[in-house]
């Protein structure tokens, strides 16, 4: 892909990061708000993000690909779990259909941001390489800036410091950087952990390797979905594309939302459905008990879904086993476990989590001060207290990302019409009054725990509370009243300056 023309030296709006929040918020900016101009910051080499960044064996989405893709561009492919190859294409066709792609400056990493209170503007100061290799710092200006880099680390995953690693005398991958030149063809292969990405690596490898042995400390809800969508199937064939996608995707949000709440409101229910669908397939109540029947309860952290349960037909094919232990030490032919048995790998692969990072890394700075991101309130899950005219986009954790990013990138644009057409060169939110903190992310999962507290918070209450419900956003957010919580000031208060050249 070309790289797209220069940006200017001063912009609307910047957005940062090219993965499929950053596509959708290009595409909400250049059709609700036309006049504005716009960039895409990517620090990468090319657009997808996730999508483009995980290439181990497998990738593929856990949600459906109707929720999970744009409202505004109907998914075609057959397959609703779709593969990280498919997810990325998709990803592409969009940018490109919408020629978004041309806004987009690859190889550019936003390293500060600078908000000036005189001038109402964002001063970036962004990296690129050159094409010696040398690193060169370049500064633009905007007027607003969008935060779409997620809320995981791309440079570093969670590595745990295991006892005797430097003793194995196999190979150690993680799944974030899996090596091209890997061949695991009739090799064992153990795999450390026990949630999304392991299960879906499993029976990826297992489709070469001589066995594949899941570890994990203690089990994870794990559930078999169908990977295609016989009723969208059907839809499809009768309706036209973008009516089909519009009734598929209200069908699959209600479906979603409401299992969501039936394993919250009815936990042990909901335990006995999962467990009870798994026995069916594995029929061995037994392995399911020790192997598949958390301590948590479903939802208490996301559930991990196999497409046509493949994770536990390459279980029963024998190609597959789950281990439920701990690791007392890497030794040259394998892992110790604590209870004494020894797994013999070839290859080990520490699917053991992600790292997180809030909002790419950047720390905003107002008026020279950096502003401590985990004193912050969040509200309406897109904007933070202290920092002027920037937004951040956050998806569900109960649901598809996108969801929530479409309703917050729509949201920005509700921001910038509300200024232009109130004469503010900034905005900041302000609660009217005190607020109890509560985590940004509720999930008791480990990657979050381990991050969260760096982050900002949410509230107690709506608008600053982070909801897990799609029905009730989409019907509040693009309603609310922003002058009833949004701080404005005049553009006639403030003084634009001339930015340095950005070239």
């Amino acid at each position: 892909m070309t790289e797209s023309a220069v940006v200017p030296d001063h912009l609307d709006v910047v957005i940062v990061g090219a993965g499929l929040s950053g596509i959708g918020a290009a595409y909400r900016l250049q059709t609700e708000c036309p006049g504005k101009s716009y960039a895409i910051l990517e620090a990468r080499d090319t657009l997808g993000g996730t999508w483009d960044l995980f290439r181990y064996p497998g990738i593929r989405s856990d949600s459906d690909m109707f929720t999970l893709g744009y409202p505004f561009k109907p998914w075609r492919d057959a397959k609703s779990i779709a593969d990280g190859p498919s997810i990325l294409r998709y990803i592409t066709e969009t940018a490109v259909e919408y020629g978004i792609d041309r806004h987009i400056r690859y190889g550019a990493k936003v390293i500060s941001a600078d908000w000036s209170s005189e001038t109402a503007r964002w001063t970036l100061t962004v990296a690129r390489r050159d094409p010696e290799g040398e690193t060169i710092e370049t500064t633009l200006t905007c007027n607003f800036l969008y935060a779409c880099a997620g809320y995981y680390n791309y440079d570093h995953g969670h590595a745990p410091d295991f006892p005797g690693i430097d003793s194995f005398a196999g190979r150690v991958v993680h799944p974030q950087f899996w090596p091209e030149d890997l061949d695991y063809a009739g090799k064992r292969v153990v795999v450390i952990g026990s949630g999304a990405t392991a299960v879906t690596l499993v029976p990826a490898l297992a489709e070469q390797a001589e066995l594949v042995t899941m570890l994990q400390r203690s089990p994870s809800w794990i559930s078999a979905v169908p990977g295609r969508d016989k009723q969208a199937d059907k839809i499809r064939e009768l309706l036209p594309p973008t009516l089909a996608h519009r009734l598929i995707r209200t069908k699959n949000i209600l479906f979603g939302i409401g299992f969501y709440q039936y394993c919250r409101r009815r936990p042990e229910s909901a335990r006995k459905l999962l467990t009870g669908l798994t026995t069916r397939i594995l029929k061995d109540e037994k392995v399911v008990a020790e192997h598949f029947t958390p301590s948590y309860n479903p939802w208490d952290q996301r559930l991990c879904a196999v497409p046509d349960a493949d994770f536990f037909k390459a279980m029963k094919k024998g190609k597959a086993e789950v281990v439920t232990d701990h690791i007392e030490t890497f030794v040259p032919e394998g892992i110790r476990l604590t209870s004494g048995r020894v797994l013999s790998a070839d290859i080990v692969v520490t699917a053991t989590g992600l790292q997180l990072l809030a909002f790419g890394g950047i720390t905003p700075r107002v008026d020279g001060v950096p502003v401590p991101l985990s004193e912050q309130f969040v509200w309406q899950g897109a904007m933070l207290t202290g920092v002027p005219n920037f937004a951040v986009c956050i998806g569900y954790t109960n649901a598809s990302w996108t969801l929530r990013a479409d309703l917050t990138s729509r949201l920005v644009c509700k921001v910038l019409r509300h200024m232009d057409k109130h004469g503010y060169a900034a905005v900041v939110p302000r609660p009217d009054g005190a607020l109890e903190q509560r985590p940004l992310l509720d999930l008791a999962a480990g990657y979050v725990q381990r991050s969260i507290a760096d982050f900002p918070r949410q509230g107690d209450r709506h608008p600053w509370k982070v909801r897990q419900n799609y029905l009730l956003d989409s019907a509040t957010t693009l309603r609310t009243n922003l002058g009833k919580t949004l701080a404005g000031t005049p553009a006639a208060a403030t003084r634009p300056k001339v930015t340095a050249n950005a070239r």
